[in-house]
């Protein structure tokens, strides 16, 4: 079998072709991901995270790219998960329905704190899954490439 420099050559170009292709599909198919901070009791600031979350769910979906988003809600913010007291309530329901990139998370530690001052249990809406703290979920998230917005 003879060396043939040309052939060579044709191959390590065919390979560095394809990696490239590779390396450009891989950028496309990136996933961007936001996580939304609520700590205000304002139905003003709530709605504001939720039609947030809308428009760039719908943004992404319209470039044909993918988003993951997570509200995160502590102190005062936590009556948006709240079975009780949520002015929100229908619209997260149906947007968890409609939005399988959506999620939303309460504060442990809120929660807490919440009924010790209550001597009550503090309910959460189904949508909500509970986080030991919100602040470290959201330090988290960013760690993990999240982007951060605060409505």
């Amino acid at each position: 079998m003879n060396f043939n420099p040309m052939r060579l050559v044709t191959r390590l170009a065919m390979v560095t072709a394809a990696l490239v292709v590779g390396a450009q599909m891989a950028l496309a198919q990136t996933t961007h991901k936001v996580a939304i901070h609520v700590d205000e009791e304002s139905i003003q600031t709530m709605n504001m995270a939720l039609n947030n979350a809308q428009n760039i769910a719908a943004y992404y979906e319209e470039q044909g790219e993918q988003v993951i988003i997570e509200i995160v809600t502590y102190g005062p913010g936590l009556h948006m998960l709240r079975a009780d007291t949520s002015p929100v309530a229908q619209r997260i329901s149906a947007m968890a329905l409609e939005m399988e990139n959506i999620s939303f998370a309460a504060c442990q530690n809120t929660i807490d704190a919440m009924k010790r001052n209550s001597q009550k249990d503090v309910p959460l809406l189904s949508e909500a899954t509970v986080v030991p703290s919100g602040a470290v979920r959201l330090i988290e998230l960013q760690e993990q490439g999240y982007a951060y917005l605060r409505p």
